[in-house]
């Protein structure tokens, strides 16, 4: 695994979306109430939109394009069902969020 520094853990909070770019790849930090903080690509599956500008209910993420919905915590598609976020491990080091985009779960 290849692990580099993200973002500051400062800026992120429980409820929040943060989103980040490493490496000239997007990528969205949430922290879904109730769970812990998860990297995801930025990309939403269904149309290449970027989910940076996205609308984050602190559990549920919603692209502005079409609407389509994601669970913050596992990535995997609300509405419509059956599509998912590509997610990246992270780990904390350090007061750093770090992630790992050569793993690909």
């Amino acid at each position: 695994m290849a692990f580099q520094p993200l973002c500051k853990s400062s800026l992120l909070h429980e409820g929040e979306l943060v989103p980040c770019i490493v490496d000239g790849t997007e990528v969205v930090v949430m922290w879904p109430e109730g769970g812990r903080p998860r990297a995801f690509d930025a990309a939403c599956p269904h149309d290449d939109v970027s989910l940076t500008r996205g609308v984050f209910s602190g559990r549920t993420l919603t692209c502005i394009a079409h609407g389509w919905v994601f669970d913050g915590q596992t990535g995997e598609g609300v509405a419509p069902e059956g599509c998912a976020m590509q997610e990246y491990p992270i780990r904390l080091a350090d007061g750093v969020i770090e992630i790992d985009l050569e793993d690909e779960d």
